[in-house]
């Protein structure tokens, strides 16, 4: 029985050192699957960071041989050409060229691929985007806001206090939109873009009010900034000017966007007619984009109508300054609306008929 207890004895310890090893060996494989996991990732970013060096060489040279880039990366040759069909991959149009003076050339594409800037290229392009947005470049400001707006999602803080500080150095003279805070307009792309409730103070009959809006759209005229959004408080679409804006903050919910009416038109509308105590229709004999070279597009809103027509709606304190507008542009035309405007076209045809047939002598 001693004998057979030790036989059992040996055979439980020879499994428990069978079983151990095979749990060691577990653990060293699960340990191989772990660094070579590690070693991968390790890999791909080092792929990765490589690739992002190799692009922002390319973008700062025109011509580069295949051995001064493995040299600068401390890669070989072969490697650089596999990071070049990488970037290939990635719709960026690196060319070869063979010979004398040959080698890696960034082309330009079809399509804009995204550009590697370091810190100076950032703070010149985004204070560049600024002034564009400020109205010194002509029919500029809406896309240089749109284009800011993108960089400053990927701007570092550490750089915002430099382009702040740098558009704060511009000026402006002639004419040109009415001076807008970078900032206001900024945080206010950032509302729109985030969907974000804001709040602000804004001037209104006679005093300071503050609003709470879910901003929609930044719309620019050929003279101000404006922000078409919905008036928590009255519950509507409103337009607002951002020069007038002070105390700009944005809330801690974001909202749902609602059905929103076309933003430009709106705005257009409202600055050309709606706040106006009187609106005017006019039927005008000549085309729309002829009428448009006549009239800011702050002043009037024209439409096409056909047959070399338009059709164009304005507003003013008073119907005979709207009517002598429209009469000096120098085109026959109808009044649409109101009819009282109509009656005092006659009026006024026969005072200046008088007037040109009145005796001075």
């Amino acid at each position: 029985m001693d004998t057979a207890a030790s036989g059992d004895g040996r055979g439980a310890a020879e499994r428990g050192t069978t079983e151990r090893g095979g749990a060691e060996r577990g653990t060293t494989e699960r340990g191989g699957a772990e660094r070579g996991t590690t070693e991968r990732g390790g890999a791909e970013r080092g792929t990765t960071e490589r690739v992002l060096t190799l692009l922002g060489l390319l973008q700062q040279r025109q011509v580069w041989t295949g051995p001064e880039l493995a040299g600068r990366l401390g890669v070989t040759t072969r490697t650089v050409r596999r990071d070049v069909e990488r970037l290939r991959v990635l719709g960026y149009p690196v060319r070869a060229g063979q010979g004398v003076g040959g080698g890696y050339q960034l082309g330009a594409g079809q399509e804009l691929p995204p550009l590697l800037l370091d810190d100076e290229e950032a703070i010149a392009t985004a204070v560049s985007l600024l002034v564009g947005a400020g109205g010194a470049v002509t029919g500029a400001g809406d896309a240089a806001l749109r284009a800011l707006t993108k960089l400053d999602q990927v701007l570092p803080v550490r750089l915002r206090h430099e382009v702040r500080a740098l558009s704060g150095s511009v000026e402006f003279f002639g004419g040109g939109r009415s001076p807008v805070d970078p900032d206001v307009l900024m945080t206010l792309a950032r509302a729109c873009r985030d969907e974000v409730e804001t709040g602000f103070d804004y001037p209104s009959g006679g005093e300071t009010r503050r609003r709470r809006c879910e901003p929609y759209r930044l719309v620019a005229s050929d003279r101000r900034w404006y922000l078409l959004t919905y008036d928590l408080d009255r519950d509507d679409w409103r337009t607002f000017r951002v020069d007038r804006m002070t105390e700009v903050s944005l809330r801690t919910w974001r909202f749902r966007p609602r059905a929103a009416p076309d933003a430009a038109a709106y705005v257009q509308e409202g600055v050309a007619s709606r706040v106006y105590a009187h609106r005017a229709r006019f039927l005008v004999h000549a085309s729309a984009d002829r009428v448009r070279e006549q009239i800011p597009a702050s002043a009037a809103v024209v439409e096409e109508r056909g047959d070399g027509r338009c059709e164009v709606l304005s507003g003013g304190a008073r119907l005979d300054a709207v009517l002598m507008h429209v009469l000096l542009l120098g085109h026959d035309f109808e009044v649409l609306d109101p009819p009282e405007l109509a009656e005092r076209c006659g009026a006024l045809a026969e005072r200046l008929r008088a007037a040109g047939t009145t005796d001075s002598r």
